[in-house]
């Protein structure tokens, strides 16, 4: 017994109180800024065209943004890959087709420009198709929080259960407040990332439960506080190797990858963090706060009975 009790460093447990604080305050944050601010939705979302043009030479985003500024006040610019590549987005325009409006778009941009500008591609959502989209991905984690919900009550017990769904809950609306602060697009990739960011959380939460229930049976004079707070120290280690290793090629992403993947990269950056920190805290604290017991994972064999089911 001594061994497995100098297996715990560190009192995550100890630090409960304090990290659900921390918690519930980016919590609050990220629920108001979501009220007042909202998300800043991409066309996926809100439907308008996407329009990639070419130039000879490196241009400037301040001059096509000027260009741009009288007839497309709200179109968004940004550098598509290398220098010459410029990406626009523009909100949906009724009465005219993309066609037209990619055609109306490049000769703007043609007539305040010496450098020829070439049409690469156009992509048209109409605000229909973006009012499906935002509806069906909403409902893509609902669905995804519930299934987690269904495997992790069969799998273990329901105080786990809702730990579990409870630090995926965290992670993603964290995720989604830090994108509504600072007004980063929210597109497709980022509700990809969302996802991904919910596989991941749960990936590390079922592996310090699975220790947990483990220690529960190996531990059975230790307190639940006491076998949790072991179990996450056990499995820190292999929490930090995955969570840096995976940070690593995030990073690369994030830097290397181009503007089309940097909102996607830094959603699963902001989600590996606070994925991390959940499994750690947020996942144990709240089943503790359930009242998991070492009654609940330890299957005690009826008195009077034979290995093989038969009475004595």
């Amino acid at each position: 017994m001594q061994i497995f009790k100098q297996a715990a460093t560190f009192n995550f447990m100890g630090k409960r109180h304090l990290a659900m604080a921390l918690s519930l305050l980016l919590i609050a944050v990220s629920i108001a800024s979501l009220a007042t601010r909202g998300l800043n939705l991409g066309v996926d979302f809100t439907g308008g065209a996407v329009i990639e043009v070419g130039y000879k030479q490196p241009t400037e985003l301040a001059g096509v943004r000027a260009a741009l500024a009288k007839d497309y006040g709200d179109a968004q610019v940004q550098h598509f890959g290398a220098s010459t590549d410029v990406l626009i987005r523009l909100a949906p325009r009724e009465g005219i087709s993309s066609v037209d409006l990619s055609k109306k778009l490049i000769d703007t941009l043609q007539v305040a420009s010496e450098d020829e500008v070439e049409m690469r591609r156009v992509e048209y959502v109409g605000p229909q198709v973006g009012d499906e989209l935002t509806e069906q991905g909403a409902f893509a984690i609902l669905y995804a929080l519930f299934g987690i919900f269904v495997y992790v009550f069969l799998r273990f017990q329901w105080q786990f259960s809702v730990g579990a769904v409870a630090a995926l809950f965290h992670d993603v609306l964290i995720t989604l407040g830090f994108f509504s602060l600072l007004q980063l697009e929210f597109d497709l990739t980022v509700l990809a990332a969302i996802l991904a960011v919910i596989g991941y959380s749960l990936n590390d939460t079922i592996v310090v439960f699975d220790r947990i229930r483990e220690n529960f049976r190996r531990l059975r004079t230790s307190s639940p506080l006491d076998v949790i707070n072991i179990s996450i120290n056990e499995t820190l280690s292999r929490t930090i190797i995955t969570s840096l290793t995976t940070m690593l090629v995030l990073l690369a992403l994030f830097f290397l990858g181009g503007e089309l993947i940097h909102s996607f990269a830094t959603a699963l950056l902001v989600g590996v963090v606070v994925g991390t920190y959940s499994s750690i805290y947020v996942a144990g604290s709240a089943s503790l706060s359930l009242g998991v017991s070492k009654a609940d994972l330890v299957q005690v064999k009826p008195e009077n009975v034979n290995p093989d089911g038969s009475q004595v």
